[in-house]
């Protein structure tokens, strides 16, 4: 299927491991050229680097000029057609609602949400004047899925739906269609590597991070975690141009995690 995705220009954050890394390299192999963010490490990225489908900038986006630095950076060479506004962190607040110092309320909200603002905001008027373009916002069910042990992640992500359905409405008439994606747990290192989900709350609760991972997997009705390439199949199919009537829409993959309608 071709998506039309063919020679467009892309800027994926958080694109050096995990998810963003499944994405980017979904849209490489569509023919996209990507401009990778990145904070960390990005040696998984450098066989793309050298085949010259991808472009490594690095930004620290919790910075607030962070996420106007990197927009100029993917800009240099003309406005951008997809933006997948993917970098984000969760740490879990086993210590309770009252532990957590508004220092740890506002790192999550600059990553978590006020990135993504910044960000689009810098990003939207050049792909609004060449005629349109799409953005994807990873989200969480998190948003609508409340969880004490992440309350600063889930009102993070929360607001993050909001905004996105919000600006949907305002720029869909300039031609930029904006949606988001909701994954349940994804096999990636921010739930299974070292210091992760998993392995945090087994320390805490004298568990092993196997067997919290595993009861977590036992919830959803397909019983496993999702595969951050499932979710990148999700985020490029809604960038790409077979679903040029989709915005304003939010996707759940979760293997049947949540319940509710």
């Amino acid at each position: 299927m071709d998506l039309g995705l063919d020679g467009k220009r892309a800027l994926v954050t958080g694109a050096g491991r995990g998810i963003g890394l499944a994405i980017t390299q979904a849209l490489v192999r569509e023919g996209a050229h990507v401009v990778a963010g990145v904070h960390g490490d990005a040696a998984e990225l450098d066989e793309l680097v050298a085949a010259g489908s991808v472009r490594v900038e690095r930004a620290d986006l919790a910075a607030q000029a962070g996420p106007e630095q990197l927009a100029r950076a993917a800009q240099e060479d003309g406005p951008l057609d997809v933006l997948v506004n993917n970098a984000g962190a969760v740490h879990p607040r086993l210590e309770g609602f009252a532990a957590i110092t508004d220092d740890e309320w506002l790192d999550t909200w600059n990553l978590d949400f006020m990135a993504v603002v910044r960000l689009t905001r810098a990003v939207l008027p050049a792909m609004m004047a060449a005629g349109g373009g799409t953005v994807v916002n990873i989200v969480s069910v998190n948003a609508f899925l409340p969880d004490p042990g992440v309350i600063d992640y889930c009102a993070a992500k929360a607001a993050l739906a909001n905004f996105s359905k919000a600006l949907s409405k305002e720029v869909g008439p300039r031609g930029v269609r904006v949606n988001t994606v909701s994954p349940g747990p994804v096999s990636t290192g921010l739930w299974l590597g070292d210091r992760g989900v998993a392995q945090t709350v087994a320390a805490a609760q004298g568990a092993s991070a196997q067997d919290v991972a595993a009861n977590q997997a036992a919830q959803a009705a397909t019983g496993r975690f999702t595969a951050p390439e499932e979710v990148a199949d999700l985020v490029v199919l809604l960038a790409g141009e077979r679903a040029g009537n989709v915005t304003g829409a939010d996707f759940v993959i979760d293997g049947g995690l949540v319940t509710t309608l």
